[in-house]
């Protein structure tokens, strides 16, 4: 995985991708690919994996690596299970085989807007249910070495967040099986 293949996206070219992110189906949309970290700024696309709620997504390294969001370090149970948009992602990396690097484990093409999946809504995908939670995922220094400082502030701005252009967490209800092409929909409530 070629880290800068050429120049970054400015923002313009960014703004101009958001029609195409805007039509993403909202109800119910696909699984285009599955990223499992088995350890840090390692990345293995998969095309199935097993979700667990005490493990997260098997093999990856969530558990192990822990987070500064909890006082002693462990692993963020509302932050176990990243997902980003696969039109956002196309548009940001460029090529499919890139996507992989902003570190995201489900890249999904469904509408992943605050507005469309707030906090508490409940997503079945492949076998699985998860949880939207409420933990912002915004970005880091390393998104901007491999995307640029116009992608980040793209992702940051006020529409960015709405639309949830980064991405989102969850937390995994019910474990089960995901694989690439499975539906993730939103669930009855």
């Amino acid at each position: 995985m070629e880290m800068n293949p050429g120049a970054h996206l400015d923002t313009a070219a960014l703004e101009n991708g958001l029609a195409t992110i805007r039509r993403a189906p909202r109800a119910a949309g696909t699984v285009e690919l599955i990223v499992r970290r088995p350890a840090p700024e390692e990345r293995e696309v998969v095309a199935e994996a097993q979700l667990d709620p005490d493990a997260g997504l098997v093999g990856d390294c969530w558990l192990d690596r822990g987070s500064r969001a909890t006082a002693d370090g462990s692993a963020h149970p509302d932050m176990q299970l990243t997902m980003m948009g696969a039109r956002a992602a196309a548009l940001i990396a460029r090529t499919r085989e890139r996507w992989p690097l902003a570190g995201d484990q489900l890249y999904v093409d469904l509408d992943l807007s605050a507005a469309n999946l707030p906090p508490g809504t409940l997503l079945g995908v492949g076998t699985a249910t998860i949880e939207i939670t409420d933990k912002p995922h915004t970005g880091c220094g390393k998104f901007v070495e491999r995307f640029g400082v116009d992608a980040m502030r793209f992702v940051n701005t006020q529409l960015g967040r709405e639309l949830n252009l980064r991405g989102i967490y969850a937390r995994i209800v019910s474990g089960g099986t995901v694989r690439t092409g499975d539906p993730i929909r939103k669930s009855a409530t």
